[in-house]
C-alpha cells in the first residue's frame, strides 16, 4: 500500500522522525512547517493523508483542519491530529474540528502505521467512488461531498461482540441512547447476526474466551452484508501485533483498554459518519447514472463507461506511481448455452454471472459488461498477487455451483480470464486492455476455465 503523506509541524526534528518511519514503509512524504503552507500544498498537489501537529504558531492545527474540511477540494483528505495534549477534551476538540484520527506524543510506531494504513485504505475507496462520479459527468460531486456536513449518528445500529457480558454492558451504557446497541456473547454467531440485521458498526473485543477475534473479523469481511461495516477492536497493549494484522484484514479502528468514555463515543461517531457518508456516495452514484452508461440486463457499467473510466484511472495511476490491473472474462462455450437452452436462459446466465463477479471482487474494483458474454474488471491499487487471488476467486465462484435459470434448468458454467498490469512499458490504456485480451485468448487456447497473466 503506497500513499502521499503530508507531515505538518513547525519543529524540524519532529518532521524528520515521522518522515523516517514512513519512508521506511515506502510512503511518499511531503512536509510543511506551517498551517498556511499545508493548505497551499493540499490545494495544489495530490495528498492522501495529513499528519497535522496541533501546537503551531499563527494558525494551530484545529484551525487548519477546519479549513481543510470546509474546502470541497480537500474535504475528503483524512487528517490525523498529532498532539502532546492528553486530555479527553482536547481529543474531542480535534474530532469536532473534522479530524479523522489523533495520535498522542510520543508517537507509538505501531499506532502510527496502523492509523495511516487504515485511513489510506478508506481514502482509496472514497477516491474511487469520487472518480466514478466524475466519469459519469452528470453526477453532482460537490453536492455529494457536502452531504458529510449533515450526516448524524442518531439511531445507528451497533453490535458489540464480547464474551465478557459485563464489559459489553458498560460499553452499551456509554453509547445509549444515541445508538441502538445489541450485545452478542457468542462470537460464533456473529456472521448469522450480521446477516439477519443491518448494522452500521461492530465493536469487537480482542479478549474472546475460546475464540479467535481475527477469525471473526475475517468471516465478517467475507460476508456480503459485512464487507463495508466498520469494525472497531477493543485491545490490550499485548495485542498490538494482532491489531496490525486485524487492520490488514479490514478492521477500521481500535481502542486500547481501559476504554475511556469520551474517546469511545468519539470513535464510534466518526466510524458511523464515515459509513453513512460512503453509503450516501454510493447512492448518489447509483441514482444519478444515466442508462447510457449502464448495461440494462446485468446492471453493471457498460463498455462506453468503462473505456472513459479506464482512461481516467490509468492516468491517475501513472501520475502517482501506483499499480493497477485489468481482468477480462469470457464465459466458456456461451454460444452452446444459447443454442441448447435458448436466449432467455442465456440472459439468466449473464445476470447471475454478473452477481458472482460482484460478490467476489473488492468494493474498490469496477466490474463492467464489455459486450456479449465478455466482462471486464478494473482493479486499482492492485499487485499481481492480489489480482491473481481475485481472478481465481471469481473463476472458482463460477465453476463451483450450477447456474439456475428462471425455467428451473441448472447449467454448469466455467469462465476464462486474462489479467494484465500497468507495468513493462505500457504507456496507454488501450495497450493494457490489449495485453489482457491476449492473456484471455491464451487462457482459451490452453483449455479454458483458467486464469492467465500477460507474460510481458
Amino acid at each position: 500500500m503506497t500513499a502521499r503523506v503530508l507531515i505538518v509541524d513547525d519543529i524540524p526534528i519532529n518532521v524528520k522522525l515521522l518522515e523516517t518511519r514512513l519512508v521506511a514503509e515506502y510512503f511518499t512524504v511531503l512536509t510543511a512547517n506551517s498551517g498556511a503552507q499545508a493548505l497551499s500544498i493540499c490545494d495544489n498537489e495530490e495528498v492522501d493523508i495529513i499528519l497535522l501537529d496541533v501546537m503551531m504558531p499563527e494558525m494551530d492545527g484545529f484551525e487548519v483542519c477546519r479549513r481543510l474540511k470546509a474546502n470541497p477540494k480537500t474535504h475528503h483528505i483524512p487528517v490525523v491530529m498529532v498532539t502532546a495534549l492528553d486530555q479527553p477534551s482536547d481529543r474531542i476538540a480535534g474530532l469536532e474540528a473534522g479530524a479523522d484520527e489523533f495520535l498522542s506524543k510520543p508517537i507509538d510506531a505501531v499506532q502510527l502505521l496502523a492509523r495511516v494504513k487504515s485511513l489510506v485504505r478508506l481514502k482509496i475507496l472514497t477516491d474511487e467512488l469520487r472518480s466514478r462520479a466524475a466519469t459519469g459527468q452528470q453526477i453532482a460531486v460537490e453536492d455529494s461531498l457536502r452531504v458529510m456536513d449533515n450526516i448524524g449518528v442518531d439511531g445507528s445500529a451497533v453490535l458489540i461482540v464480547d464474551t465478557d457480558v459485563r464489559h459489553a454492558g458498560r460499553i452499551k451504557q456509554d453509547l445509549e441512547p444515541t445508538h441502538k446497541v445489541d450485545i452478542l456473547a457468542d462470537p460464533s454467531e456473529a456472521v448469522l447476526q450480521v446477516a439477519e440485521k443491518k448494522y452500521e458498526l461492530i465493536i469487537l473485543s480482542m479478549a474472546l474466551n475460546g475464540h479467535d477475534p481475527l477469525r471473526v473479523c475475517s468471516q465478517l469481511r467475507t460476508l456480503e452484508q459485512g464487507r463495508n461495516i466498520p469494525i472497531i477492536l477493543i485491545a490490550e497493549d499485548a495485542n498490538k501485533d494482532q491489531v496490525v494484522r486485524g487492520l490488514e484484514l479490514g478492521v477500521n479502528d481500535f481502542i486500547m483498554r481501559p476504554v475511556e468514555h469520551h474517546e469511545l463515543v468519539a470513535r464510534v461517531r466518526t466510524q458511523v459518519r464515515r459509513f453513512r457518508y460512503a453509503a450516501e456516495l454510493r447512492d448518489s452514484v447509483s441514482s444519478t447514472m444515466q442508462l447510457a452508461i449502464i448495461d440494462e440486463l446485468t446492471g453493471l457499467y457498460n463498455r462506453r463507461y468503462f473505456d472513459r473510466h479506464l482512461d481516467l484511472m490509468f492516468t491517475k495511476a501513472q501520475q502517482q506511481g501506483r499499480k493497477m490491473a485489468v481482468m477480462m472474462l469470457d464465459i466458456d462455450f456461451f454460444k452452446m448455452v444459447n443454442d441448447t437452452h435458448g436466449h432467455e436462459a442465456g440472459d439468466d446466465i449473464l445476470v447471475e454471472f454478473a452477481k458472482r463477479i460482484q460478490k467476489n471482487i473488492r468494493g474498490v474494483d469496477l466490474p463492467c459488461r464489455y459486450g456479449g458474454e465478455e466482462f471486464v474488471v478494473l482493479m486499482p491499487d492492485t499487485s499481481q498477487v492480489s489480482a491473481g487471488n481475485i481472478a481465481e476467486r471469481v473463476r472458482d465462484a463460477v465453476e463451483s455451483a450450477p447456474f439456475l435459470t428462471n425455467s428451473g434448468v441448472a447449467i454448469s458454467i466455467t469462465v476464462s480470464a486474462g489479467v494484465a498490469l500497468n507495468v513493462g512499458g505500457i504507456e496507454e490504456p488501450k495497450m493494457l486492455l490489449k495485453k489482457a485480451d491476449i492473456a484471455l485468448y491464451q487462457a482459451k487456447h490452453d483449455g479454458r476455465n483458467r486464469v492467465v497473466f500477460d507474460a510481458a
